[in-house]
């Protein structure tokens, strides 16, 4: 199959590179929703309840969800392959980010508050690179699709349940506490 000859690859990736930014700056505000809220527990699924990696997955998965519902009107029917790039870039935006963090402190022993917030920004702007490319792409299969969104829905799941039901390996542990899950 070829790529649909409407494409406009310049408003997609202006919607992306929009996506990227709006994910940044709501990731950030994620980081700092829980303690905002005081604690309240339906915030907890969304934001960081503790500073462990698994925690600071919420702020790339949910901001990069949220974008894809926004602009799923305005793309959809005019781009190839919404699910797949969505889903893929949406799931491969928080492991992105445990591959750079883990990859960079085992090389350095430690980690920097400088890298920790390099690893988001570039995994959001490759994800969102990504997205870029599977939407401008040749059609996939309606399967590669459906796929892709039910990743989506299995991550989301695995991110409320993780919040509350904490397992006790470190990437769930708070750094400065060596706590784990809601420290409330």
């Amino acid at each position: 199959m070829s790529t649909r000859p409407d494409i406009n690859r310049g408003r997609v990736a202006r919607f992306d590179i929009a996506g990227a930014v709006f994910i940044l700056i709501l990731g950030g505000a994620l980081h700092f929703a829980f303690e905002w809220s005081n604690g309240f527990p339906l915030v907890a699924p969304f934001a960081a309840v503790n500073e462990s990696v698994w925690e600071h997955l919420k702020l790339a998965f949910w901001p990069a969800l949220v974008w894809a519902f926004i602009e799923f009107r305005p793309m959809n029917g005019t781009v190839n392959n919404f699910l797949l790039a969505k889903g893929l870039s949406i799931v491969l935006m928080p492991l992105l980010i445990i591959a750079l963090f883990y990859g960079y402190t085992a090389l350095l022993g430690d980690n920097i508050l400088a890298l920790d917030i390099g690893t988001f920004v570039v995994s959001v702007f490759l994800c969102q690179w990504l997205s870029y490319r599977l939407l401008t792409s040749d059609e996939r299969s309606p399967a590669s699709n459906l796929s892709a969104a039910m990743l989506v829905v299995v991550f989301s799941i695995l991110l409320v349940i993780f919040t509350f039901v904490t397992p006790h390996i470190g990437l769930f542990q708070d750094g400065p506490s060596g706590m784990y899950g809601i420290l409330r």
